[in-house]
C-alpha cells in the first residue's frame, strides 16, 4: 500500500492486545493515534512510532478509523462518552469482550452519534496480532467492512466478515469461547492424576494435543446431526459416557482430585439416559442444553 493511502488509525485502550493493535498498526506503517486512561502506557508506543493524545476527544479527532479495545463494551462507553459528538462521520470498531446485547447496544450508541460501527474479535493472544493466520472475525455493515478490510487486515491475515448483525462477532466469540475452560479444566485434573504417581504434567502435552485434535476431526459431523436433528448413527452414543462416570470418578478417589467440576456434566448424561438417548449420539446432549422437556 503507498503511503499516502495508509488510513490513521487510533487505538483507545492501552492494555495487552490495545498495545499489541498500535503496535501492529505502526509497523505497517499507519498514522497511529494511541490513547488510555493511565497515560504512561503510551510511552513505549511512542518510542515506536505512535502518537500520544492528550484526551480521548483529541484521540477520536485524530484518525477516521478508531479502535476501542477495552475490557467491556461498559467500559468502551464510558471512556468514548467524552469523545461522542467527535465520532460523528467516523468509522468506530470495538474489540472487547461481552455479550451479544452489549454489541447491540454499542451499535445502536454508535450510530446515535453518527459513527458506522464494526464489532469485532481477536482470537489469538496478543503476541500473535500482525501474523498471517492470525484471526479475527466482525459483524456489522458490509460495506464498512470492505471499506477498511486492507487496514484491519494488518491486524491478522485470516481476517472474517461473519455477516451485517452487529452482534455476530460477539455471538460467535461468546460459542466458540464455551469450550475453553471445560477443557482447560480437564487437562488440569490429567495433570492433578499425574502429579500424584510423582509424573510431570508436560508428559501429557503431546498425547493431549492428539486427542485435540481428533476432537477438532469429529466436530463437522457432530455439527452435522446437531443441524439435521439425526442421532441415530453415532461414532460415539451418550451410554458411553455414561458407562466412564464411575471409572473416572474411582481414579479421582484412588488420588485425591477434587472432580466437583464434572458434576454438572455427569447430571447431564443421567438425564440423556434417563430419557431413552443411551444409543443416540453423543451429539443428542444439544437437544437437552437446547430445551429442558424430555426428547421425544
Amino acid at each position: 500500500m503507498a503511503k499516502e493511502r495508509r488510513t490513521a488509525v487510533t487505538v483507545i485502550g492501552l492494555g495487552l492486545m490495545g498495545s499489541a493493535l498500535a503496535r501492529a498498526f505502526v509497523r505497517a506503517g499507519h498514522p497511529t493515534t494511541v490513547w488510555n486512561r493511565s497515560p504512561g502506557k503510551a510511552a513505549a508506543l511512542v518510542s515506536e512510532g505512535a502518537g500520544a493524545a492528550g484526551s480521548v476527544a483529541a484521540a477520536v479527532a485524530a484518525s477516521p478509523l478508531v479502535i476501542a479495545c477495552l475490557s467491556t463494551y461498559d467500559a468502551t462507553l464510558a471512556a468514548l462518552g467524552p469523545a461522542a459528538s467527535g465520532l460523528r462521520g467516523r468509522t468506530l470498531v470495538t474489540l472487547n469482550s461481552g455479550a451479544p446485547a452489549g454489541a447491540r447496544r454499542m451499535a445502536r450508541w454508535a450510530a446515535g452519534h453518527g459513527a458506522r460501527f464494526l464489532d469485532g474479535a481477536v482470537k489469538d493472544v496478543p503476541t500473535a496480532v500482525g501474523g498471517a493466520d492470525t484471526l479475527l472475525y466482525y459483524g456489522g455493515d458490509r460495506e464498512v467492512f470492505e471499506e477498511h478490510e486492507p487496514v484491519l487486515r494488518v491486524l491478522g491475515g485470516d481476517t472474517v466478515h461473519l455477516g451485517s448483525e452487529p452482534d455476530l462477532a460477539a455471538l460467535y466469540e461468546t460459542a466458540v469461547g464455551v469450550p475453553l475452560l471445560p477443557a482447560l479444566l480437564g487437562f488440569f485434573e490429567g495433570a492433578a492424576l499425574m502429579r500424584e504417581r510423582g509424573l510431570e504434567a508436560a508428559a501429557l502435552v503431546p498425547y493431549s494435543v492428539r486427542w485435540l485434535e481428533m476432537i477438532a476431526s469429529v466436530l463437522p459431523l457432530f455439527a452435522r446431526e446437531i443441524d439435521s436433528g439425526d442421532y441415530s448413527d453415532p461414532v460415539s452414543t451418550v451410554a458411553t459416557f455414561h458407562a466412564g462416570i464411575p471409572e473416572a470418578a474411582h481414579a479421582a478417589r484412588e488420588a485425591g482430585v477434587d472432580t466437583a467440576w464434572r458434576e454438572a456434566m455427569d447430571e447431564l448424561l443421567e438425564r440423556a439416559v434417563a430419557q431413552g438417548l443411551g444409543d443416540r449420539s453423543i451429539a443428542a446432549l444439544y437437544e437437552l442444553l437446547r430445551r429442558p422437556e424430555p426428547v421425544s
